[in-house]
């Protein structure tokens, strides 16, 4: 189930302007709703991209460490470690 959330905005000066060029017969969107839901979803898409980016980074980073950096552990090993957090 989704939960549908109201905005309300105002918008004027130069930003007015641009907003009401692209909406309507010569813009690119039919409607200013239509304009907003797009830049969300480009700044979700952006936010996600760049959450992927770190994971990558760390990932990387991660794999080119020698094996020596590395400790063998069973179960044991790594719940008594954890207890002592």
């Amino acid at each position: 189930m989704t939960n549908s959330l109201t905005l309300n905005v105002r918008v004027g000066g130069a930003l007015g302007a641009f907003v009401a060029a692209s909406v309507g017969e010569n813009g690119a969107y039919e409607n200013v709703s239509e304009y907003v839901r797009d830049l969300i979803r480009r700044d979700k898409e952006r936010v996600e991209a760049e959450a992927f980016a770190r994971l990558k980074a760390e990932l990387s980073a991660a794999f080119a460490a020698p094996d020596s950096a590395y400790a063998v552990m069973d179960a044991d090993m790594i719940i008594s470690r954890n207890a002592g957090r």
